[in-house]
């Protein structure tokens, strides 16, 4: 899927929410339920592979039945594996394979510490994408993020400004944590016509309304991923994405 193709989903849409398939323990029933109550509402669903992991086999005969079954029943809907791989040579290969091979991901999270070599076995893949961590929404995330170098550059900065020649538009975006929403603006001055996928909207304290203002192009090249406060929620996750989407979409009226 393409830049272009994503944009045109989301402005069709009127949304560009990701739903996370966070729980535990994982279970396809409720998965599938999830996925039919808030398809309307968003154009990505992003698995965490650690809840699915933590099941054994069986969480991993989950996700790819959860992959299978997104694919059936909502085939336009843009598919992430928040993995979060970080490797080198064919370890990275055997990633890539894991989850454009056989489970048919559109999208995988990868860690950018051990630098090109650990993201170029996932960009040999056409139509496939790499969503590279940069400022996560984390607290923690201040131990290295934010540290400058001589010429007082951040290294988050610093990672965009050297993956931005790894890759095109189409193949790489980057991870940029909505509980520093003023920092989104350096971070799209950086990667000006690159997707962004936002995290750490809802029970974290990100807010749809100054993520959109701080990250929204003209074209969109945003997701906005929302986990806890939709698959948890009282009111149930068709409710709470519904609600999630209005609050986006006077964004694209």
């Amino acid at each position: 899927m393409t830049r272009q193709t994503l944009n045109h989903k989301i402005h069709l849409k009127g949304s560009c929410l990701c739903i996370g398939l966070d729980m535990a323990p994982v279970s396809l029933e409720a998965i599938r339920r999830i996925v039919e109550e808030t398809a309307p509402y968003c154009v990505a669903f992003k698995a965490n592979t650690a809840f699915f992991e933590a099941s054994g086999w069986e969480g991993w005969k989950c996700l790819q039945e959860t992959v299978s079954y997104i694919r059936t029943r909502f085939p336009d809907h843009f598919l992430i594996a928040d993995a979060k791989r970080g490797d080198i040579g064919n370890t990275a290969r055997e990633y890539a394979r894991t989850f454009f091979d056989r489970m048919d991901f559109d999208a995988v999270t990868a860690s950018p510490y051990m630098g090109y070599d650990s993201v170029a076995p996932f960009l040999e893949y056409k139509n496939k994408w790499v969503i590279l961590l940069t400022l996560t929404s984390n607290h923690s995330a201040t131990d290295f993020q934010l540290f400058e170098n001589p010429e007082g550059t951040p290294l988050f900065r610093k990672i965009i400004e050297t993956a931005n020649t790894w890759a095109d538009r189409d193949r790489l975006m980057y991870v940029a944590g909505a509980t520093r929403p003023e920092m989104l603006h350096q971070i799209r001055k950086a990667a000006p016509d690159r997707f962004l996928l936002i995290p750490g909207v809802g029970i974290q304290g990100g807010t749809v309304e100054e993520v959109m203002r701080q990250a929204k192009t003209t074209s969109g090249d945003i997701l906005i991923n929302v986990s806890r406060a939709i698959v948890q929620s009282e009111d149930g996750p068709g409710t709470a994405a519904k609600k999630f989407a209005a609050s986006i979409a006077r964004f694209f009226s």
